[in-house]
């Protein structure tokens, strides 16, 4: 009884949660430029403002770059701490918004009602549908259905410089005994989906010197070395013709698939051919033998993103470049270590070098794979949780990008996360026109109210 009235409540105040989403979506708040600095602590400001219209004890604390709103209810049962972003991207090319991007508004689509502007998904409208059901509890109940510890950070879209000092810092008062992240979203845009396993990420940068100067390409070709041909020689081969990465070591802490996980993702009957056709493809490419699901959840990848070298403007300019230079990244799985992945990786490419070829490397960042603890009881009751409001099988996915937090949690705080979230596949995060599907935005407050209930029994 205490859920039903719970949820009625969501229910009759859906148009005062979506006018408080709203408000937070015109707060410009844009993480990476210094021209919205400002922005950045009104949106923190507002946070801490409605946190405490519905009694939690909530502050913003000062980093060295944007501020972090930290929030405290007691309670009895297991301790959560909730994490989410309430920076946003940049808008970038304007023109290409239908609408102010800080002009939010519900709009009809034939796909249904949407939330259109930046931060709707990707994270005010996630963070909010938390925040929505907690107050929901607050306001039928009194309290909350457990401890809860709320984390919002400012900085996720520019590389998060002030969170793990600040989590260092803070250790002891933000531990908790699982960490709740809601920046995911639905499988295939039908189906609530656990993610348990996150690609860690490394980033490398080549740059493959050869002679003192661009050359002229009749001149002095034949006898010249030419950086890019060293270069794409070098990056064919980091896979073989199986589609396997040849770095040394490179699958040390790879693991299968268990029989159990496997058949899950089987009855998710996921479609390749539309996943790979929704992008003009055909193929798939990658390792073989391996399906399009388990490459991109549960398989390591090298990926050449950039590639640049001699003239490339209009018209032709018959050179041999001095340089040429390559951005490639690497996404993980299991427990491969990053550093030997790197180490391994440069090794490579000097081996490939010629006589008068020399080659710098800079380092992009790098993170370990995540991987989720699902034996803890929480896992399967919010898997059920998730199933009775949606009226469709919940599962245990993968994830093919790297979300940092969750394994900073792990090593920093020593705690599991489970992230669950309610973006669609067409939400268009990160760029012009972004969207939140109202049902996700309802559904998803309904979702944290139930799953509130289940993991705190």
């Amino acid at each position: 009884m205490m859920l039903d009235a719970v949820l009625a409540r969501i229910d009759d105040t859906l148009p005062e949660s979506l006018e408080r989403l709203m408000a937070l979506l015109r707060i410009p708040s844009i993480s990476t430029d210094p021209a919205y600095a400002e922005a950045c602590q009104s949106a923190a400001d507002w946070l801490v403002a409605d946190l405490a219209s519905f009694g939690i004890a909530a502050e913003k604390r000062a980093t060295p770059g944007h501020p972090m709103v930290v929030g405290h209810v007691s309670g009895e049962g297991p301790h959560l701490l909730f994490y989410g972003h309430y920076d946003v991207q940049p808008v970038d090319p304007l023109e290409l918004w239908d609408r102010d991007p800080f002009d939010p508004a519900l709009e009809e689509t034939p796909a249904g009602k949407v939330i259109r502007g930046r931060g709707a998904s990707d994270d005010k409208g996630q963070l909010m549908t938390f925040v929505e059901a907690c107050r929901a509890w607050a306001a039928k109940h009194g309290s909350l259905p457990c401890r809860i510890t709320f984390l919002f950070e400012g900085e996720e879209e520019s590389g998060s410089p002030s969170l793990v000092p600040f989590l260092e810092e803070n250790a002891e008062e933000l531990r908790a005994d699982l960490a709740l992240i809601c920046d995911t979203g639905l499988f295939e845009s039908r189906a609530p989906a656990i993610i348990t396993m996150l690609r860690g990420l490394l980033g490398e940068e080549i740059v493959i010197r050869g002679p003192d100067k661009d050359l002229h390409s009749g001149m002095y070709g034949g006898p010249s070395i030419n950086p890019i041909r060293v270069l794409t020689r070098a990056l064919a081969g980091l896979h073989d013709d199986e589609g396997r990465v040849t770095v040394p070591g490179f699958y040390d802490g790879v693991p299968e698939l268990s029989p159990e996980l496997a058949a899950q993702w089987d009855a998710l009957n996921f479609d390749a051919a539309g996943f790979l056709g929704g992008v003009g493809l055909s193929e798939p490419a990658g390792e073989a033998g391996r399906s399009a699901l388990e490459m991109i959840w549960s398989r390591p990848t090298c990926e050449i993103n950039g590639i640049v070298g001699g003239y490339t403007g209009e018209g032709f300019k018959t050179v041999l470049p001095a340089e040429a230079r390559a951005k490639v990244s690497f996404r993980l799985v299991g427990t491969q270590d990053p550093a030997a992945i790197r180490e391994a990786f440069r090794a490579q490419i000097r081996a490939a070098l010629p006589a008068d070829c020399t080659v710098e490397f800079h380092d992009h960042g790098a993170s370990q794979a995540s991987h989720m603890a699902t034996d803890h009881p929480a896992f399967e009751a919010a898997r059920g949780a998730l199933a009775e409001e949606w009226q469709t099988p919940a599962a245990f996915a993968g994830c093919g990008g790297s979300i940092p937090i969750a394994g900073h949690f792990k090593k920093l705080l020593g705690m599991d996360s489970m992230l669950i979230g309610f973006g669609k596949d067409d939400d268009q995060i990160h760029s012009p026109n972004e969207k939140y599907d109202l049902e996700s935005f309802h559904k998803g407050i309904r979702s944290w109210a139930r799953i509130l209930d289940a993991v705190s029994k």
